[in-house]
């Protein structure tokens, strides 16, 4: 079960046109946005990245309206533990488990999410916050991922399990999130 304090979320490639046309688009960007905002309230970590965004663009403003007190760590690799900046940034959280969500399932989310997982992470994937340009890619991304042992979960279930009960102030807060 994903713990506050020992979760980190990984935003992974969410940018420009792509983030328009993949698959589910407005799901993929609300869903994103929501547990942006959510682990934002519970002071989880966040580790934002952007492949190539010269070429593809910069991460959703419905997005990165959110990310103000940091900046995006830039990829060329479609496996992030592959970028210097990526793993020392991962190193400095101090954190066990990761929350992935991003686009392309198939290619850079699965790629990132299986080599965490060979790191040693404790890796759950946001099934309904990640997307491929077509459906068929998304779900082949889901399936290789799970193959691996990687966790699925949803937004609502990573947003709950941060939240672990009721009545506190961080509820309150949440409440707008989930309604």
């Amino acid at each position: 079960m994903i713990n506050k304090d020992e979760a980190c979320l990984v935003i992974v490639d969410v940018q420009g046109k792509l983030a328009e046309m993949v698959y589910d688009s407005e799901r993929l960007l609300a869903n994103i946005e929501r547990l942006v905002q959510a682990v934002t309230i519970f002071n989880v970590p966040i580790l934002w990245l952007e492949q190539y965004p010269k070429g593809l663009g910069k991460t959703s403003e419905q997005i990165a309206q959110h990310l103000t007190h940091q900046q995006p760590i830039e990829k060329i690799e479609f496996n992030a533990c592959l970028n210097a900046q990526f793993t020392n940034a991962l190193q400095q959280t101090a954190r066990k488990q990761m929350i992935v969500c991003g686009i392309e399932s198939h290619i850079c989310v699965y790629q990132t999410a299986a080599s965490l997982q060979q790191l040693g992470y404790e890796v759950e994937v946001v099934v309904d916050a990640v997307s491929s340009r077509t459906e068929a890619n998304k779900r082949i991304g889901i399936d290789k991922m799970k193959a691996k042992g990687i966790a699925p979960t949803a937004t609502e279930s990573v947003i709950y399990e941060l939240m672990a009960r009721a009545g506190t102030p961080e509820f309150k807060q949440i409440l707008p999130l989930i309604k």
